[in-house]
């Protein structure tokens, strides 16, 4: 950018008028909150960024909105016992994130009557993982720290996005301790790619094991 007579220039289309008495050529961080433009005929500024940004305020509204009502049990309706405890969510906002829980709570089966769902292959720690990431409310490392159990729960209840989520995570740190059990849950959950890199993973280890071998005894 260049400072000519009051006025900052970066190319022909734009120049700001400033009021610092400075010449020369500078390299200068610029961040627009806001960007208006005005017609040649009304002349009144309109932001450009408007509509966009008063989605992303209400999309952020409205999942602190929805992690209140999980954190604070704010008029739960559904009781969610697993092996070690129970946690109150919401019947719609779960049918609205499984197809799983939505014929549950749909049809004329016994959870349509009965106020609580008892799944007793998940701990409260991870079912509150769970309930987190349907409620838009999960930390980064609870996630981490959950995510087999979020994988298997992802897969129960048909939450593919869930799915995808553990699939990439679990693709990011394979090591000679976990290899064989992330090769195990890529069977188990149909996870092609991680088993490929698990696959690549060993094969690479035997290789590298040989040379180390042979280097040894040449």
């Amino acid at each position: 950018m260049e400072i000519t007579n009051k006025k900052l220039k970066s190319n022909e289309d734009f120049v700001w008028a400033i009021e610092v008495p400075l010449t020369g050529k500078f390299i200068i961080d610029v961040e627009f909150l806001d960007l208006k433009t005005a017609s040649g005929d009304s002349g009144e500024p309109c932001s450009i960024w408007a509509e966009g940004l008063t989605q992303k305020r209400s999309n952020a509204t409205a999942l602190a909105s929805l992690g209140r009502m999980l954190t604070e049990g704010i008029h739960t309706d559904i009781m969610i016992n697993v092996s070690d405890g129970s946690i109150g969510a919401h019947r719609a906002i779960l049918a609205a994130r499984s197809p799983v829980f939505r014929s549950m709570f749909s049809h004329d089966l016994k959870e349509k009557e009965l106020s609580t769902i008892n799944i007793s292959d998940m701990s409260i720690d991870a079912c509150q993982a769970f309930l987190n990431y349907i409620y838009g409310n999960i930390g980064h490392e609870e996630f981490l720290t959950n995510r087999l159990a979020l994988l298997h729960a992802a897969d129960k209840y048909d939450i593919s996005d869930l799915k995808d989520a553990c699939h990439e995570s679990l693709l990011e740190d394979i090591d000679a301790k976990n290899v064989l059990e992330r090769l195990q849950n890529a069977s188990l959950y149909q996870l092609p790619r991680l088993k490929t890199s698990c696959m690549r993973y060993i094969l690479k280890s035997e290789e590298q094991a040989k040379f180390l071998t042979c280097m040894a005894h040449a």
